[in-house]
């Protein structure tokens, strides 16, 4: 069953949920009593904007200009729309569209290792290390825990040919390492959401998955399907391999006849004067893509800037993103909120711009190079949020002098989960089995409710 009666445990804790809140010290809450005053179910569409590598919370939405040289860095400040919030001064498209967005300055995790960091930005929930394996040897697995998209296609599937979730514009990989957080991990391959590894800003773009032979008209497709029902046997029908295959196959089939999916990825359609306002570059054509998705009804979306790690400035930290990462967020990100607000869809999706992490906020220089940068640095980060009915012009968290670590609450990537979930109308306190049964919620956190000026 999708949504399965209470199991003895969660009755138990929502049956004590009353005594346990009136037992809590005041400004604290359980999580049911906090997020039944919080929108929910109001969003259409999820837009993750990985920045992949970790972006510098200095040098981007947290700038330090009163810090020593060495932690400031080389960039300075500038006034957005929202008073009393400075960003860095090469974002000036999204400083004069601060009202639109909330920063949140304070969120934080544990791993510092990318790989591990992606699955908990991914996920929501700490990486699986078996015993005995190291950190770095931790690749994805079908003993993770699912993605976003993949727990929303397990919890609530689709049948009308959209797919849960699309990411883009690659898949994160480099040479053997796979990140972790990527797919459904142990939900299976069935729930996996639809990976598109081309580039969209490539004048030849097209998803070639979504193309039918030549010579075979959807009409003609419909008839193949027909036959091949016919054709099966009661016995193959109750196979559960041929089951977990023909799940597959339905997916397919809807896919290759859903006129609205196969042309959210036709973005020839578009304008030039539209795909120069996103940038004529991967990131910037991929944001553009998304958007499309969005009309589409495609309810999660991640969007990696660039490739693994592209943000991972251990080396030429200011030169990588004064020269390309911060002018293609800023430009790509602004046409984004543009268009979504124009259309009137910005209230119906959430956007979510963050790293897996954040930099180290002490500059330092890696041995046999000259050319300074930032190490990893997950104790706090800062992330981007906007549309879905969050209250844009404000500063959530803060982070201390230095931007080394929170002094105010603490939000965590549970918490960005189960935000997203509760913006999407699914209960985050739904449970998932694993590999052995043992039930997982959905999320483990709790909303970040300031985002909707709670």
């Amino acid at each position: 069953m999708l949504f399965p009666l209470p199991t003895r445990r969660q009755f138990l804790r929502r049956s004590s949920a009353g005594i346990v809140a009136g037992a809590l010290p005041i400004g604290l809450s359980s999580r049911s009593a906090q997020s039944a005053s919080l929108p929910t179910g109001q969003v259409r569409s999820v837009v993750i904007v990985l920045l992949s590598g970790g972006p510098s919370q200095l040098d981007t939405f947290d700038p330090k200009p009163d810090a020593p040289a060495g932690i400031r860095g080389e960039f300075g400040s500038i006034e957005t729309a929202t008073p009393g919030l400075r960003v860095c001064e090469h974002l000036p498209r999204l400083a004069h569209r601060s009202d639109r967005v909330a920063v949140v300055r304070s969120l934080s995790h544990t791993e510092h290792n990318h790989l591990l960091a992606t699955h908990v930005a991914l996920t929501g929930r700490p990486t699986p290390v078996p015993r005995g394996a190291s950190d770095l040897d931790r690749v994805q697995s079908r003993t993770d825990f699912p993605n976003f998209a993949a727990a929303l296609d397990y919890v609530k599937p689709r049948t009308d040919g959209v797919p849960s979730g699309v990411s883009l514009p690659n898949y994160l990989i480099e040479g053997p390492l796979t990140w972790p957080g990527q797919h459904a991990g142990f939900l299976g391959v069935r729930h996996d959401p639809w990976s598109i590894n081309h580039d969209p800003n490539d004048p030849n773009f097209r998803v070639d998955s979504l193309s039918l032979r030549e010579g075979v008209p959807a009409d003609r497709l419909r008839t193949r399907r027909e036959l091949l029902a016919c054709l099966e046997t009661p016995e193959a029908q109750r196979s559960s391999a041929a089951a977990g295959f023909e799940s597959q196959q339905e997916a397919a089939f809807a896919l290759l006849t859903s006129a609205r999916v196969t042309e959210s990825f036709d973005i020839h359609r578009e304008e030039a004067e539209t795909r120069e306002r996103y940038g004529r570059n991967k990131f910037g054509q991929s944001l553009l893509l998304t958007r499309r998705l969005v009309e589409a009804g495609v309810p999660i979306i991640q969007a990696a800037m660039g490739i693994v790690q592209t943000w991972d400035t251990h080396v030429d930290n200011w030169g990588r993103l004064k020269n390309t990462l911060l002018p293609q967020l800023d430009r790509g990100l602004e046409a984004l909120l543009d268009d979504l607000e124009s259309s009137g869809r910005l209230s119906e999706t959430l956007v979510v711009v963050m790293g897996e992490f954040g930099r180290t906020p002490r500059i330092s220089t890696l041995p046999g190079s000259d050319v300074p940068g930032r190490d990893h640095w997950a104790h706090v980060y800062s992330g981007l949020f906007a549309g879905g009915g969050v209250a844009g012009g404000q500063v959530i968290g803060q982070s201390d002098a230095i931007a080394g670590y929170p002094v105010s609450r603490a939000w965590s990537p549970a918490d960005v989960g189960t935000t997203i979930f509760s913006a999407l109308g699914v209960d985050p306190d739904i449970e998932i089995l694993d590999p052995l049964g043992r039930p997982n919620r959905l999320q483990n956190g709790v909303v970040i409710s300031p985002l909707y000026g709670s």
